[in-house]
């Protein structure tokens, strides 16, 4: 995966998480004990596109909401030892988690308790982090609920106001009509088998976070000129990279 000298500033706003892996051993069965292999690490789409986004050579930053508990400071310290800037707002609520289900074939299930994450609220925000940025990164959620829906906007102001770029992943096509293609100058969907990009052939692991993978290295080869084409296959690249890893961050 090709890396970029650190030349421009991507923020995104967003969650910072805990996710809770597990990998059964074999098939669940109900009211049973199932052996399982279980590890946490960090999660949230923000975040880990954030460190995507800096594995790549950019320099990345997070605007967040956590508890302040120890789970959320040990989350911002382990970002930032990935070389992203971390904006924390401390919360009185507790830090969000996620438990990830991984099935035999590395495609996963997920149950999530956003926690702090979305309380983010535009009085949370200093205009001076979002300034600066080329291009700041919104997953869907941040756009559908309140008041980080609010904060989201705010920041897509400043943002905008200072001629920098945006990026929405919304995730679903469904949340795409919702919010309304038209208002977007370039629309990327998986279409798995149908795609027009082909993915290397590789042992996949967790799928956890292909995705923001993905975004990080189009989004960086986007702001250095690339064709949408070209920037979709560092992106492809990137999310092959990552399936082939536990969890869902760099290594």
């Amino acid at each position: 995966m090709g890396r970029y000298p650190r030349q421009v500033l991507i923020v995104s706003i967003g969650d910072l998480v805990l996710d809770v892996r597990i990998v059964p051993d074999g098939p669940l069965e109900p009211d049973d004990d199932s052996p399982a292999a279980i590890t946490i690490g960090g999660g949230g789409q923000a975040a880990n596109f954030c460190a995507w986004t800096a594995s790549l050579g950019d320099a990345s930053r997070l605007v967040t909401r956590v508890g302040d508990d120890e789970t959320g400071r040990r989350l911002v310290a382990d970002l930032e030892s990935k070389g992203v800037d971390v904006r924390a707002v401390w919360a009185a609520e507790p830090t969000g988690a996620i438990a990830v289900l991984i099935s035999p074939d590395g495609r996963r299930t997920m149950a999530t308790q956003r926690g702090a994450s979305i309380g983010l609220s535009p009085d949370d925000l200093e205009e001076a982090w979002f300034r600066d940025a080329k291009l700041l990164h919104v997953p869907a959620y941040s756009l559908f609920l309140e008041p980080i829906a609010s904060a989201a906007r705010a920041a897509i102001r400043v943002v905008r106001d200072a001629g920098g770029m945006l990026a929405v992943d919304l995730s679903s096509a469904a949340v795409l009509r919702a919010y309304g293609p038209a208002r977007m100058s370039y629309v990327l969907a998986r279409l798995a088998p149908e795609g027009t990009i082909s993915a290397p052939a590789v042992a996949a692991v967790d799928a956890t976070g292909a995705g923001d993978a993905f975004a990080a290295a189009f989004c960086s080869a986007w702001l250095r000129g690339a064709a949408p084409i070209e920037a979709a296959e560092h992106g492809v690249r990137a999310a092959s990279e990552s399936v082939q890893l536990a969890g869902a961050r760099p290594s």
